[in-house]
């Protein structure tokens, strides 16, 4: 195995209550985690055991209490500059065209506009928006917002992708169009992705591996299931697989009962 593009080891993360800072509480705890360089890994599990908090990790944007993380066999201080990060929630500037969103990146990274908007333009076309540049966020339709996120995250070329339930707000038919469009991206470049997402068919139709954690706080994967499904796939198709049929069977048997903990966590709290 070479080195690893993300590796967190033993992580765990803790913070003062909101309600009573005398308070802390687990978000994760001991997640021993590694994703090699071109590897597509979705991590699923129940609302609250801390998958977002994982990706914030590996991002930079969060400082574990406990634990290590490297990024190509570096330990990471400070924003991971080899990252790319696709939110779950809207992340565009109302203020800017859909190519203004696209290029902030490469603007903030000092490059001239010229070439910032020749770059932004071609990752436009790639994600189906060529014609479109001169829109803003409120004249796009929700799929359109997410393939200008998608822009805009991939023009800066990052050796790693960090994606946060990024679908998770649009209809079937667009959730399953943007799905295939990340895959024919990532199989052009084969990009390191670590996935988060609370839909179990997502995962496996797209990723190389599925790890499962445990209701919160997260602790170390309690099932890690290779996805051997043949590629290139299609995410509408691929779930008539009678092997398709066989690893959710597996990986649901494991996922189900932490669901259900973290269902009862969740009604005890309320």
């Amino acid at each position: 195995m070479s080195t690893p593009a993300l590796s967190l080891d033993k992580v765990t993360c803790t913070f003062v209550s909101r309600d009573d800072r005398s308070q802390r509480y687990t978000a994760v705890k001991d997640v021993t985690l590694a994703i090699q360089p071109g590897e597509f890994v979705s991590v699923v599990g129940p609302t609250g055991c801390g998958k977002s908090t994982l990706l914030n990790v590996g991002a930079g944007l969060l400082e574990p209490s406990s634990g290590e993380v490297r990024v190509f066999g570096e330990i990471l201080k400070g924003i991971n500059q080899r990252a790319g990060y696709m939110f779950q929630a809207e992340a565009l500037m109302p203020w800017r065209s859909a190519l203004d969103n696209v290029v902030a990146g490469l603007e903030f990274r000092g490059v001239p506009r010229a070439e910032a908007a020749k770059q932004g333009e071609e990752w436009l076309r790639r994600v189906g928006l060529g014609g479109f540049g001169d829109r803003y966020p409120h004249q796009l339709s929700g799929g359109m917002r997410k393939r200008v996120s998608l822009a805009q995250t991939l023009v800066l070329d990052p050796d790693i992708i960090l994606m946060d339930e990024p679908f998770s707000a649009l209809d079937i038919q667009t959730r399953q169009l943007m799905e295939n469009e990340v895959l024919d991206l990532w199989a052009a470049k084969r990009k390191a992705v670590l996935f988060i997402t609370h839909d179990l068919d997502e995962a496996i139709a797209m990723s190389d591996r599925v790890v499962v954690l445990s209701a919160g706080p997260g602790t170390h994967p309690i099932g890690e299931f290779a996805i051997d499904l043949p590629r290139p796939r299609d995410v509408a198709e691929i779930r008539d697989h009678p092997r398709f049929v066989e690893l959710h069977a597996a990986i649901w048997a494991v996922l189900r009962e932490e669901v259900l903990k973290g269902y009862a966590q969740q009604r005890n709290a309320a």
